[in-house]
């Protein structure tokens, strides 16, 4: 007499593939988040880095502008002497 397979046999592995593929359903959600996670922070540190650079450069034009008013002067002092 030929022994065959039990259906219980058959459902624990079709339950078990099942598990599988959810768990890398959820693997691949949990990576697409991370990845989400981590392009954002990267937005957020370059938004830093230019807002910085920004205030630096105005800062630097500022002082140029400053610097070029204070010649300005010092040659209509000079010329008007």
């Amino acid at each position: 007499m030929a022994v065959t397979p039990s259906k219980d046999y058959k459902r624990k592995e079709r339950e078990q593939r099942e598990r599988e593929k959810r768990m890398a359903r959820d693997a691949a959600k949990a990576e697409k988040i991370e990845a989400l996670r981590v392009a954002q922070e990267e937005a957020e540190q370059a938004a830093a880095a230019k807002l910085v650079e920004d205030a630096k450069k105005k800062e630097e034009e500022e002082f140029e502008a400053e610097l070029e008013a204070e010649l300005e002067a010092e040659r209509a002092a000079k010329t008007g002497e």
